[in-house]
């Protein structure tokens, strides 16, 4: 196979870019930005994404069963940027980014347009990344989405023309 025509070839799948959230029983948290997220069901309502298994939201939401799915909307690469390093709690903020609990419990960025929590219902252990399914027990939304939804998002070319995923 050719490396680098494979290397371009899956760069041309467009990224969403979401911050993967978890909390344990002893009430530590994870955030870790993400972007190989899809719904994969209508019904019941599921989402797969995949995680890098040598990270501790990896570990955590192996070990707890839940998670939370936050997205993230155009002009929010700062936050992005911030998830990429391990989450720092400290006065009440994930890194710096202030957050509520969701219905299931889960940490839900204040400032993301959206999120869903879910429930984890499999994991595909294949590769570096694991796929978690998990399925939508709540949802939430912080406003009024102007147009098209998947439109809101942020997305990897939104990062700049030196950031790019896949490959």
């Amino acid at each position: 196979m050719d490396a680098d025509a494979k290397k371009t070839a899956l760069r041309m799948i467009p990224y969403g870019i979401y911050v993967l959230t978890a909390e344990d029983k002893s009430g530590a948290i994870c955030a870790a930005t993400v972007n190989w997220a899809t719904q994969s069901s209508f019904s019941p309502p599921l989402v797969a994404v995949g995680v890098k298994t040598d990270s501790g939201a990896y570990a955590m939401i192996k070990d707890t069963g839940f998670f939370a799915l936050n997205m993230l909307g155009k002009g929010q690469q700062g936050i992005a940027f911030t998830m990429f390093k391990p989450a720092q709690v400290e006065d009440g903020l994930i890194s710096g980014e202030a957050y509520h609990a969701g219905s299931a419990g889960q940490p839900l960025l204040d400032k993301a347009l959206a999120a869903v929590e879910c429930k984890v219902t499999d994991i595909v252990e294949r590769g570096d990344h694991h796929i978690i399914v998990g399925e939508v027990v709540d949802a939430h939304v912080s406003g009024n989405i102007d147009g098209r939804p998947d439109a809101a998002i942020l997305e990897m070319k939104d990062l700049g023309d030196n950031v790019f995923y896949g490959g």
